[in-house]
């Protein structure tokens, strides 16, 4: 008989008592646009998976991808920023 033993650096990494810290949850606020926009345009592939795309589709599609390279310039840019500063 085989014993299952389990790692305890991954079983501890996701325990209650382990919180994100302050940075952690203020680099995670600071990409929340573009993963916004990420999961928008997400959610418009698959809308488009089901059917075929019309005029206004083809648009939300160039709207959203337009939104995703805005969104991740202004993150590139804060953090470029920030580097600049330090």
């Amino acid at each position: 008989m085989e014993h299952i033993v389990t790692v305890q650096d991954a079983v501890t990494a996701f325990a209650d008592w382990m919180e994100p810290t302050d940075s952690e949850l203020d680099a995670i606020d600071a990409e929340m646009p573009g993963i916004l926009a990420d999961v928008e345009t997400l959610d418009v592939q698959i809308a488009l998976m089901e059917r075929a795309p019309t005029g206004p589709d083809q648009r939300r599609v160039r709207r959203n991808r337009s939104r995703v390279l805005a969104e991740r310039a202004t993150l590139a840019n804060r953090v470029t920023a920030r580097e600049v500063a330090a």
